[in-house]
């Protein structure tokens, strides 16, 4: 069987990657001319170069594949932006890059058994955040308030409305685990003794570990499923010191000062953030996107339907993912 992995060399695709060797695929990354390689060392891997922004470059480069190749089996499609200096940016990656990829599958009649795509919580934006907090349900309403959540609905409505096509959609909440960037730097603020926290009002986050969540694709793949949306997450919720208190007994670190912005203080941040961003002309970890999704308080989402069509368990909570994590910071040399 072959599988094509898009955004291969990123934090998330790297594992998926990784994965579909252990379970003997014939893996094709896709990969940027510029991409890093530093987690697709496997000499097994199989590279092809895709340019999403382009149909035309698309269809020369897998015409360019099949003189030599038939399609893939599946493609797991976990190439996309999570942050931007420019906001246009998400719809041109997030939602036509998906589309230029699908079309051009189409025009070589090549759709696969399967196309996963890797969404987000995110489309949901701020909802149910009356307390008691109730999970979000695949039922609700999506509201996002962020260009990122946006481009991820609209990227989902175009593969929804495709005729044909056997897509499954995957909707995670927080993803963390070894190589990733984000969280790190939480980890790094914690060595400096220093935490930050957003708002007064009560907060209560989800996380799904690397490794859980390429379980969940791989379980859709093995089950067979298409035309589905799946949350993919932890059941429980955490406040928003959990992660940091985690992270603090790992680095064994004693003395750390907790501090908790207002909203207002983090606003006029962000956009002092995404000022200098479009200066420097490179992505900053804060902009409005990212305020927007901190000062979020419900992040609880219904994952039933997960669990019983794909009998999917989650193997790590978040303790013993924040074990893992840091465990392969320190032996990687990132702390």
């Amino acid at each position: 069987m072959d599988i094509l992995v898009t955004g291969a060399s990123g934090f998330i695709g790297s594992f998926i990657v990784e994965e579909a060797l252990k379970r003997g695929y014939t893996v094709w990354a896709a990969i940027r001319r510029n991409s890093s390689l530093e987690f697709l060392q496997d000499n097994r891997i199989r590279f092809i170069e895709l340019d999403l922004s382009s149909p035309v470059s698309l269809d020369k480069e897998i015409a360019a594949f099949l003189s030599y190749n038939k399609g893939w089996d599946y493609i797991v499609h976990a190439a996309g932006a999570t942050k931007c200096v420019d906001k246009s940016e998400f719809m041109k990656i997030n939602f036509e890059g998906t589309k230029n990829l699908i079309e051009a599958l189409r025009r070589s009649n090549i759709l696969p058994k399967q196309f996963i795509y890797l969404s987000s919580l995110s489309i949901f934006g701020p909802i149910r955040e009356e307390q008691p907090y109730t999970p979000i349900t695949e039922s609700d309403e999506a509201r996002p308030n962020t260009a990122y959540g946006y481009s991820k609905i609209m990227a989902e409505a175009y593969i929804r409305a495709c005729h044909g096509l056997p897509y499954v959609i995957f909707r995670p909440t927080g993803v963390y685990g070894p190589r990733e960037k984000d969280y790190y730097k939480m980890a790094v603020s914690i060595i400096r003794h220093i935490d930050f926290a957003v708002g007064y009002k009560p907060q209560t986050i989800t996380f799904i570990y690397v490794k859980d969540l390429v379980k969940a694709i791989f379980l859709a793949i093995d089950k067979g499923v298409t035309r589905k949306c799946y949350f993919v997450s932890e059941k429980r919720g955490y406040d928003s010191r959990s992660f940091s208190n985690y992270i603090q007994r790992e680095l064994d670190i004693k003395n750390v000062l907790h501090i908790t912005a207002p909203i207002w203080l983090l606003k006029i941040v962000s956009l002092c953030a995404e000022q200098l961003s479009r200066i420097t002309k490179k992505p900053s970890t804060l902009n409005r996107d990212k305020f927007n999704i901190m000062r979020q308080r419900n992040w609880l989402c219904d994952t039933t339907k997960t669990e019983e069509e794909l009998n999917f368990t989650t193997s790590y909570d978040l303790e013993s993912g924040t074990r893992e994590t840091i465990k392969w910071y320190k032996e990687n040399k990132w702390l």
